[in-house]
């Protein structure tokens, strides 16, 4: 009974036309499944295949001769890794559980994919794919040769999970207030020249004492004063000719004319009324030719007043009636730029208690990746030697990376061979070793860390015998978190595949079958005896099939 729980299952993977090639159509169960077969069967050209859909550059050499183009297709089950469905819908390619991967590579070179049939680029295929299949093994290791991955691995076997999130949130609380913090201070630094005017322009508007409303209230003095002569003249005649007073001369003609006829009397009220408007227009006449008896003192004053005005505004840029509300938007541009530097003080309080807050929790989960880096090593060293590298060993080089993570940067070293310096995966081991101690990795990892599908290349490449069968069950103990699928020449792996499939050719090219039973028990010979299968090698199959039922 499986209880897999890995984040992706390849379900089905369709080639079509890819080297040897012509048509392979691929269904794959959960657990492990094994592939096997002759050399030169073209077992790895189904890795080759599956390289297309996970982003790999296309060439039209990977085409089958005489075919136009060749195409690649790949099923996912996403229904238990949330993170890429949600991607999915972001993108609007969701397509509820699954996932459709295509590529087409055309004869000329040029090549398209898709993902739930929209097009999409190969850089953005890239990014996605990575997450769906990990390979290791002879030429590839993707997803484990990334340091952040390493240091995932890490932290799922031995970080408490709310130590982590605390860590990601208070450095995320830090950079956002450290990025305000830092705003603040390059806005209050590019305003230093402009706080410097505006104080300046201020202080210039400032000593001038505007009044409110006082520019079109001089203006409105000014142009009296300077046609006052001629309006005092114009004054003057009009006051004269009211002087005259023909109105008081005409009603005291009509007034002893004895009459009581109703339009002799209207007329009579009319000239009454009109004298005393009369009156009230000299009394105002008298008055206004009061004021424009101007002192020429005065006079000069207020054009000098006004051309002071007239000045500043023409050196402000604003109209003189505008002055007022200028300096208002002046001195509230001031006080704006003083309020950065208030605003700069509390988030700079802010961003000190969010990075304290950090470092605490960044601490907290060093101690704790430090102490799981012993045993995660420790445990991983065990099965490499195991899977038959005697002197394989893992170890951590640590390095200063501050992020979301806390402090810590990291990277698996290994040693293979007694003496040597520890350095990276691919640096030291060859393909077969390489698939071996991600072998081991995974087994370790596994247990905490939600895997996705892994395809193994040859990982029992010279080896055999205990170790061959190491490789196996620790591939079955693997299988029990995620899907795996292993390319093996080792019968003592091939036997405890939960699915085997065979890679052979015949005339059509590269074909690949489902094997059960007697067809199984042959291929298993076959591993064990190579061409010349006989009753002992069907014998010793069919202990070894027994051996394995058993797992």
């Amino acid at each position: 009974m499986l209880n897999a729980w890995g984040l992706v299952m390849l379900k089905q993977l369709t080639v079509n036309n890819v080297g040897l090639v012509q048509h392979v159509d691929l269904s794959l169960t959960n657990g492990l499944t094994v592939l096997t077969g002759e050399s030169g069967a073209g077992k790895s050209l189904l890795l080759a295949a599956l390289g297309l859909v996970l982003g790999d550059r296309a060439q039209s050499a990977v085409l089958r001769d005489g075919a136009d183009r060749a195409e690649v297709c790949a099923e996912f089950d996403l229904s238990r890794h949330p993170q890429l469905r949600a991607e999915l819908r972001s993108l609007d390619l969701d397509d509820e559980d699954r996932c459709f991967i295509r590529r087409i590579v055309h004869r000329e070179g040029r090549s398209r994919a898709f993902i739930n049939d929209s097009p999409t680029t190969q850089a953005a295929l890239q990014r996605f794919a990575r997450a769906l299949v990990e390979i290791h093994g002879q030429q590839e290791s993707y997803r484990l040769s990334q340091r952040e991955v390493q240091r995932d691995l890490l932290d799922d076997f031995g970080c408490k999970a709310a130590d982590r999130e605390a860590a990601r949130e208070a450095y995320r609380r830090w950079r956002t207030a450290q990025s305000k913090l830092d705003a603040l201070r390059e806005q209050a630094q590019t305003q230093v020249d402009r706080r410097d005017l505006l104080a300046y322009q201020l202080e210039e508007l400032d000593a001038l004492e505007l009044e409110s409303n006082e520019f079109p209230q001089l203006e409105t003095r000014f142009r009296r004063a300077a046609q006052a002569q001629e309006l005092a003249d114009a004054v003057d005649r009009a006051i004269a000719m009211l002087d005259e007073d023909p109105l008081s001369t005409a009603h005291a003609a009509l007034r002893g004319a004895r009459d009581d006829a109703p339009s002799l009397k209207a007329a009579l009220d009319c000239l009454s009324g009109a004298q005393d408007l009369v009156e009230d227009a000299r009394r105002e006449l008298n008055s206004y030719r009061q004021e424009l008896d101007v002192d020429p003192a005065q006079t000069a004053a207020l054009e000098t007043r006004l051309g002071q005005l007239h000045e500043i505004a023409r050196k402000h840029r604003v109209a003189p009636e505008q002055l007022e509300t200028h300096v208002e938007s002046l001195r509230e541009a001031l006080e704006a730029i003083g309020s950065l530097s208030s605003n700069a003080d509390a988030t700079e309080a802010e961003a000190t208690t969010a990075r304290a807050a950090f470092e605490q929790a960044a601490k907290a989960l060093r101690k704790q990746r430090k102490a799981a880096a012993k045993r995660f090593c420790a445990a991983v060293s065990e099965h490499i030697r195991q899977l038959g590298i005697a002197d394989g060993t893992l170890t951590v080089r640590w390095f200063d990376h501050e992020g979301e993570h806390g402090y810590d940067g990291v990277e698996f070293l290994i040693v293979t061979n007694p003496g040597a310096e520890p350095a990276p995966l691919k640096q030291v081991a060859s393909g077969g070793e390489q698939a071996r101690i991600s072998l081991a990795i995974a087994i370790v990892a596994a247990a905490n860390t939600a895997l996705p599908c892994l395809i193994l290349d040859e990982a029992d490449v010279g080896v055999g015998g205990i170790t061959a069968d190491t490789v196996g069950r620790l591939l079955r103990q693997l299988a029990d978190h995620c899907q795996v699928l292993c390319i093996t020449h080792a019968p003592q792996v091939a036997v405890l595949g939960h699915q085997h499939l065979r890679v052979f050719k015949d005339d059509q090219g590269t074909q690949l079958t489902p094997l059960l039973a007697d067809t199984r028990r042959e291929e298993i010979a076959r591993m064990l005896a190579g061409a010349a299968v006989t009753q002992e090698s069907r014998a010793y199959a069919d202990s070894l099939l027994d051996a394995a039922s058993g797992t």
